[in-house]
């Protein structure tokens, strides 16, 4: 028997294999009674263990188990190893535990570390999610860690062919734009902000949002995953019983407290989480993002600045959701305004690019454009805000400034100004910010070869009548509320044609208008803006009526007017270069021109 125990501790000292020792002394101690479980001498076993060798034996599980979520998958989906803890113990399991995946192609040597994250209260259940971006047989082994107690387990799955478009990407060769990595296809951003989208108590409401914007062709959503706000920007957007501007993925002693909720900032709030990733998984199936929005400059409530809690938070969140592959990260909007800059933000952004196994789109939005870390390569796009219109010319002046540092990456307004939301420092009072001028705002970023997010009216309210909107705030919408739909057409406009291989060239285009009462036509500098892939593709937009005047390559081009109002086509006769002037614009609106080589 002394033998025995002797030959137990000894594997135990070699592998950490407490637990098998201390049943083998149970068995030495106290034979007949093992099987029941005498826990006084269990007690004494541990005493004695502790004092001995007090940094392997603090605390353990019985045994740790391991389940995949499938034998199978699709490219791009991912698998989920579930690791089920026996007799957890750990005092906090969001810290005293972690777990960990090894994942590689069988045959093959390299392997891709993946944190897991803790999905229990009292920690008995961890995961570790993979997403694999090509099929092929794969094999895994995850480890689970408790002080100085370690097990690990493995499996193997398959990745398939499936018709997932993949992650988005900037295009290596055409880096001011964006490409799926799974299909080749190029992205046309077309984004809206719905801030507080979860702070709907009612799942379905959320699901509704998302198929109303899917249906109006936006394919990225800016949605918060902490924030909290006790002003509602004068808008009618109330908290209530139906929803609310508290979020809460840590666990509040007082959850509706906006400025003092009690964050127990070192566990995690869970039926929030899996409420967000349900969320995220219902927008996965229409091929829509989610900027994964940390924090926002409105919430008096933060993790401590740099501190082991905010490290925490971020490492939780990519752990738990980057194997969606519809996501992009913003370290925080406005975060300029309540972290250390620009220290903060390239310590976070290098953290997340390290964290994220497979290196989604980081970026952040501030509050003042010269804070945009554009040279940082954790910093994979702007997202800059300026209100101030015209656009057009300030966002041809964010690639001048791009190229000069001389590191091209993907240009995006991510703020403008939101649908008839006029704060008292606004510069666009009193219509600056209509349906109407919001359309063609983004029509002039699009037309400087860069990229927009807007933002809906909220004046068909949140817990005010008529209660069935709430627009940049929250996401939810109604028929009234039409901006989206101009939207829509300049999504149908770009993509009927390689815009990813065109530059600004509004050098090309003389527009002539003509002045009722005044004789003759006026020659407008700059008034219409161009985009060109010299003698094959020119896209024109004239921002009222006018004739146009282009500078072409030799040959022959296919030409053709586009409402931008209600995306109807009307061709128009053959255009001859090298020089070519259009007929007058159907009416007295804005239009945009294509002509294609023949």
């Amino acid at each position: 028997m002394n033998r025995q125990l002797e030959n137990s501790k000894a594997r135990a000292l070699a592998s950490e294999d407490w637990t098998s020792y201390l049943r083998s002394s149970m068995r030495f101690l106290s034979p007949g009674l093992s099987g029941g479980g005498n826990k006084w001498v269990l007690s004494v076993v541990c005493l004695g263990l502790a004092l001995m060798y007090p940094e392997t034996l603090c605390s353990f599980p019985s045994d740790v188990r391991s389940s995949q979520s499938a034998l199978s998958v699709e490219a791009y989906d991912f698998e989920e190893v579930t690791l089920n803890v026996a007799g957890p113990d750990a005092k906090n399991p969001f810290i005293d535990a972690s777990v960990e995946g090894q994942f590689g192609r069988v045959g093959e040597s390299a392997r891709l570390s993946v944190d897991g994250f803790c999905d229990s209260q009292d920690g008995s259940v961890y995961r570790i999610r993979f997403m694999p971006t090509s099929p092929g047989d794969y094999v895994y082994s995850a480890t689970y860690r408790q002080g100085s107690y370690t097990k690990s387990l493995s499996g193997t799955f398959k990745a398939v062919k499936g018709n997932r478009k993949g992650v988005v990407r900037v295009d290596s060769q055409y880096p001011w734009h964006f490409i799926w990595s799974g299909t080749g296809e190029h992205y046309f951003w077309n984004a809206t902000t719905a801030y507080w989208l979860m702070g709907w108590q009612d799942e379905k409401v959320i699901t509704a949002a998302i198929d109303r914007l899917h249906r109006l062709k936006v394919n990225r959503v800016r949605v918060l995953v902490a924030g909290r706000s006790d002003h509602n920007w004068s808008e009618p957007v109330n908290s209530g019983a139906d929803w609310t501007y508290c979020l809460n993925p840590w666990p509040a002693q007082r959850p509706n407290d906006v400025s003092n909720p009690g964050f127990d900032y070192t566990r995690f709030n869970l039926p929030y989480w899996q409420k967000y990733e349900r969320m995220l998984a219902y927008a996965r199936q229409r091929d829509m993002l989610f900027s994964v929005v940390f924090d926002i400059g409105d919430s008096p409530v933060h993790p401590a600045d740099g501190s082991e809690d905010e490290l925490r938070y971020f490492r939780y969140t990519v752990a738990r959701l980057s194997a969606f592959s519809n996501l992009t990260w913003d370290l925080g909007n406005g975060s300029d305004w309540y972290r250390k800059w620009p220290s903060w933000a390239n310590q976070m952004g290098t953290q997340i690019k390290k964290w994220d196994p497979y290196k989604h789109l980081d970026s952040v939005h501030t509050e003042d454009v010269q804070n945009q870390p554009r040279s940082s390569e954790w910093f994979d796009m702007t997202l800059v805000q300026w209100w101030t219109r015209p656009l057009h010319n300030w966002m041809l002046a964010q690639r001048r400034e791009q190229i000069r540092l001389g590191r091209i990456i993907p240009q995006v307004n991510e703020e403008y100004g939101y649908e008839d939301h006029y704060p008292t420092w606004s510069p666009n009072y009193p219509d600056g910010q209509s349906a109407d001028a919001n359309r063609r705002a983004a029509w002039e970023i699009y037309m400087a070869g860069c990229y927009q997010t807007t933002g809906e009216t909220a004046k068909r309210g949140t817990g005010a009548w008529p209660d069935t909107g709430g627009g940049w705030v929250n996401g939810r919408g109604d028929d009234s509320m039409v901006m989206l739909n101009g939207y829509a057409h300049i999504v149908d406009f770009f993509t009927s044609f390689e815009w990813w291989k065109t530059d600004p060239h509004d050098e090309l285009a003389k527009m002539a208008t003509h002045v009722p009462g005044v004789p003759g036509d006026s020659v407008v500098p700059s008034g219409a803006y161009c985009l060109a892939e010299m003698g094959k593709i020119y896209a024109v937009y004239l921002p009222f009526r006018g004739t146009i005047t282009l500078n072409l390559g030799p040959g022959s081009y296919q030409a053709s007017w586009f409402n931008p109002r209600n995306g109807k086509w009307i061709p128009i006769s053959n255009a001859e270069g090298p020089q070519w002037t259009s007929p007058p614009t159907p009416d007295g609106g804005d239009w945009a021109l294509l002509l294609r080589a023949m």
